[in-house]
């Protein structure tokens, strides 16, 4: 869910007049697993980076732009999202107010960050209706079905027209529609937008892509289990419900509860509010099946040993040559105890396992968390302080980024399944691995020609003893092909 603000100039005090929203999707805690389960490539998914040099972005406030500048040009060659709404530009109809999403597009393209647009109706004039969910200081709410569709296809066009001179090449359509508070249709309404949103980015710009909504995190981790019980494979889907949501369960009440066999896991699927889940994730996916929409959007603020249950359902419901991109990443944790050395490399895990199994573009969330939000605390971890100083796990981001700008992305042979799990980026004849034990044992990788290794995030010193990996991730490069980097692992 997407905690949105609107910004009306960037320039001019960016913190003042708020007219556009920005995203952090609301989700909402057994301990941590040994080890995470290796993944494989999702489906669609290439060895390349699709579409943007560096795999690794963030998603920001642009309110506090000015304290996260130095470190956003640390993460240039990424993406990011802007999630924009008609009832807010367009306030009366006829009379739009661009001004602060013309200063976004401007200040991203500077960054050197590749600017994505979500577009949302609102509830306004051009839907009719009084709103019923309103959140945040900037009172946002729902969106609903427009009552005149040629009005909304004219606002998408003029949406494409003016931000395709800035590098703007995929728009997604609503966020998060699973929930009542971003979409008040049904999800025949949501394929209906959809489709004439579709029809016209297509028609005003042909090399840009459809994004669906992104459906949350705690829904797809409702798709995972749901798949698992229609095909008759229970104790597999309870053990992957269980470790999605270790740190989820009593968070959102009965919606997530404790579950251990059959019956629970059951209810657990058939509330209200998970079964209009999974219908939505059921729009969502035959829009991908008819090409209605180009890419799939992931939103993932789990454990990171929910990224392989999640992996394999994509695999299984996207169809072949999707481009996969998770908009949203983070870390919800409700009361989190860990230190800020276990949130960074949890944080390197989660990110690593996304980027090997396929995920295109991954964006953390949020940058910085925000500490007059809702919650009164931290539940999303970030990267930065609120004033903008780099955390280790901002530090070990930028790390990745510096490590895959330019490179592509290679999941690790099957030849060390169950001794190591990471990723790979290869550029040129060099090769840089993150890489940590794939259980409580340690793994040995032998010296290579020009290899260096270290912690990720700190600088690397000679590896000519070779490098011992354990549970904490560290980064080894070295001059030869990851085969044979690893082909004498022991």
């Amino acid at each position: 869910m997407t905690r949105p603000f609107r910004l009306r100039t960037v320039a001019a005090a960016v913190a003042a007049t708020l007219l556009l929203t920005a995203g952090c999707t609301a989700r909402d805690d057994a301990p941590p697993p040994a080890a995470a389960p290796s993944v494989t490539a999702a489906p669609g998914a290439t060895n390349t980076v699709d579409g943007v040099p560096n795999p690794f972005g963030a998603h920001w406030d642009w309110s506090r732009y000015q304290q996260f500048g130095p470190y956003l040009r640390r993460l240039a060659g990424s993406a990011t999202y802007e999630e924009i709404s008609w009832c807010e530009i367009e306030r009366t109809s006829g009379q739009a107010d661009w001004a602060g999403l013309d200063e976004i597009a401007t200040r991203s393209r500077e960054l050197g960050i590749t600017l994505h647009l979500k577009i949302r109706t609102g509830v306004c004039w051009a839907t009719g209706g009084t709103a019923r969910h309103t959140r945040g200081t900037a009172n946002k709410t729902e969106s609903a079905m427009p009552t005149d569709l040629g009005a909304y296809q004219r606002f998408v066009r003029s949406v494409v027209q003016r931000y395709g001179p800035y590098g703007v090449r995929e728009y997604a359509i609503e966020n998060e529609v699973n929930a009542p508070s971003y979409w008040a249709g049904s999800p025949e309404d949501y394929a209906r937008l959809v489709r004439a949103a579709a029809e016209t980015i297509r028609a005003t710009d042909p090399k840009a892509r459809v994004v669906d909504s992104g459906i949350s995190s705690v829904a797809y981790g409702m798709g995972v289990a749901d798949r698992l019980v229609r095909a008759g494979r229970v104790p597999e889907a309870i053990t992957a419900y269980q470790a999605y949501f270790q740190r989820r369960v009593g968070t959102r009440g009965q919606q997530i509860p404790a579950v251990t066999g059959e019956a629970q896991l059951r209810r657990a699927l058939g509330t209200e509010t998970n079964s209009r889940s999974l219908r939505f994730l059921a729009v969502t996916e035959s829009l991908l099946t008819d090409r209605t929409v180009d890419v799939r959007q992931v939103h993932f603020y789990e454990h990171f040993s929910g990224v392989a249950p999640l992996l394999d359902y994509l695999r299984a419901t996207t169809p072949a040559g999707t481009p996969l991109q998770a908009w949203e990443v983070g870390q919800f944790w409700r009361d989190g105890d860990g230190d800020p050395a276990s949130r960074a490399a949890e944080m390197v895990k989660t990110v690593t396992l996304l980027a090997a199994g396929g995920i295109g573009e991954i964006s953390w969330l949020p940058l910085a968390y925000n500490p007059n939000n809702a919650a009164g605390s931290e539940v999303r971890y970030g990267l930065l302080d609120p004033d903008g100083t780099e955390r280790e796990s901002g530090r070990m981001l930028a790390a990745l980024a510096d490590a895959a700008r330019g490179a592509t992305v290679t999941p690790l042979p099957a030849s060390v399944a169950g001794r190591l799990n990471g990723v790979a980026f290869v550029r040129g004849g060099s090769s840089t691995l993150v890489l940590w034990s794939a259980s409580n044992t340690p793994v040995t990788v032998p010296a290579a020609p020009g290899g260096r290794t270290g912690a990720v995030g700190s600088p690397l010193g000679a590896a000519g003893g070779g490098t011992t990996v354990t549970d904490v991730p560290v980064l080894l490069r070295a001059d030869q092909p990851v085969e044979r980097i690893l082909a004498t692992v022991r």
